[in-house]
């Protein structure tokens, strides 16, 4: 019988899921026109340290005193989870396509899967295997509808810095976990944000700066408030409140659902149709999150 507390810890990861599928269509106009990216993330690093930081104040009744020797360890955290993650993952974005780039983040999940085995000794099962690849392959049929896939000279760089992204966040994965029954999701993110923001700060100062914030539109202003409170603030908190309860590996395989959202999203849009192809991924992504999620056997592989 699974515990209410892994309940939630699912509930908390799909969620947080929900809003990175939505957030593929909600923030498609905020770039280049009117910020550029490095100024998005610096929007989203600042505004969001101060936001953890606020309701650390506010909502945590027991202050949490983080060791000198863990504050060392979410510094060197921060680098992957924010400073490389945010930078590699929109500089990538800008020079490949996106089509590209969802491609590439399907590897997510398969590095997390690994970097646990040999960094916290989580159990590789066949159960995980044969789910992160059905999960991949529904992903990867589902977003090959949408448009071709390019892996030419001109996006190479792009699917480098993209590929960078997606390790660099796996790495975060798993590293974080291992802090995450230690101190509360609050505690661990308003320090990696304070860390990150440090570490982004010399390379998105400027453009950010330079933004004319008098002629942006208030239906950009919105994109970019999803982008910042919901795509960041509480997609950070949400997905490593799930890390308390869930592996790195159940957690990080519901990435896959996020092709899926943004095909929902995009049918009630009238973008889109419901046809044979979205059925078959949308089984197969719900097939493999389900078992690598959820079928605990402990058949080694």
């Amino acid at each position: 019988m699974i515990s209410s507390e892994k309940i939630k810890g699912h509930i908390a990861v799909f969620s947080t899921n929900i809003i990175y599928g939505l957030n593929y269509v909600i923030a498609k106009g905020i770039m280049p026109d009117y910020f550029t990216p490095r100024a998005i993330i610096f929007i989203r690093v600042f505004v969001c340290m101060i936001l953890f930081w606020l309701t650390s104040l506010i909502f945590q009744k027991k202050k949490e005193k983080v060791s000198s020797e863990d504050l060392l360890k979410l510094a060197i955290f921060s680098v992957f989870g924010i400073a490389l993650n945010q930078i590699m993952f929109i500089e990538g974005l800008n020079l490949t396509t996106p089509i590209n780039s969802a491609i590439i983040m399907t590897v997510t999940p398969i590095l997390v899967l690994a970097l646990s085995f040999f960094i916290i000794k989580d159990l590789i099962t066949w159960y995980k295997v044969l789910g992160i690849l059905l999960g991949a392959s529904g992903a990867v049929l589902l977003i090959l509808k949408t448009g071709e896939v390019s892996f030419s000279s001109a996006t190479f760089l792009g699917n480098l810095f993209t590929f960078i992204n997606a390790s660099s966040f796996a790495l975060y994965i798993v590293l974080i976990k291992s802090l995450s029954d230690k101190y509360s999701p609050l505690t661990l993110m308003k320090w990696v944000f304070t860390f990150g923001f440090i570490l982004i700060f010399p390379f998105c100062l400027k453009p950010f700066v330079q933004t004319d914030f008098h002629n942006i539109p208030t239906e950009i202003w919105a994109s970019l408030a999803f982008v910042v409170i919901g795509a960041t603030f509480l997609g950070y908190l949400l997905y490593n409140y799930a890390l308390v309860t869930l592996s790195a590996t159940a957690t990080s395989s519901y990435i896959y659902l996020q092709p899926v959202i943004a095909t929902i999203v995009a049918i009630i849009l009238g973008r889109d149709a419901l046809g044979l192809p979205e059925i078959i991924s949308g089984l197969m992504i719900f097939t493999g999150v389900y078992l690598v999620s959820f079928i605990h056997k402990r058949a080694r592989v």
